[in-house]
């Protein structure tokens, strides 16, 4: 799925949580972030490509925001996935005698490993 691997980067991650929060023009990202003008260009060139963001046109300027429907895209995504990977916990879990799942927080402390004797 592009927009993950676009999202993959922390600055274009970044750039799409800033649009989230307001839109805003490349002059606006490039005094939020420290890198250049055409670099935020770069990066919203991509997200564009990606379908998360979206620019209107304001006068001289465009202004970037979050495409409500490539947010809504990777939504459904990573619903599915998550929709996938408990069906398979449920499936082992009820399939598998023996198995007690305990979440309270004595069980997620480290254990100590035993050596192996060789």
């Amino acid at each position: 799925m592009e927009s993950l691997q676009a999202l993959a980067d922390p600055v274009r991650l970044a750039i799409v949580e800033s649009l989230a929060a307001e839109p805003a023009s490349v002059g606006v990202l490039a005094e939020r972030f420290p890198i250049s003008r055409p670099a935020v260009s770069r990066h919203l060139r991509l997200l564009k490509q990606a379908g998360l963001v979206d620019s209107v046109s304001d006068g001289t300027r465009r202004v970037y925001q979050v495409r409500p429907e490539g947010v809504s895209a990777l939504r459904e995504y990573m619903d599915g996935l998550w929709r996938e990977a408990a069906a398979r916990y449920t499936l082992v879990s009820e399939n598998l005698p023996g198995i007690v799942v305990d979440d309270s927080p004595a069980s997620k402390r480290p254990r100590p490993t035993k050596k192996r004797r060789s």
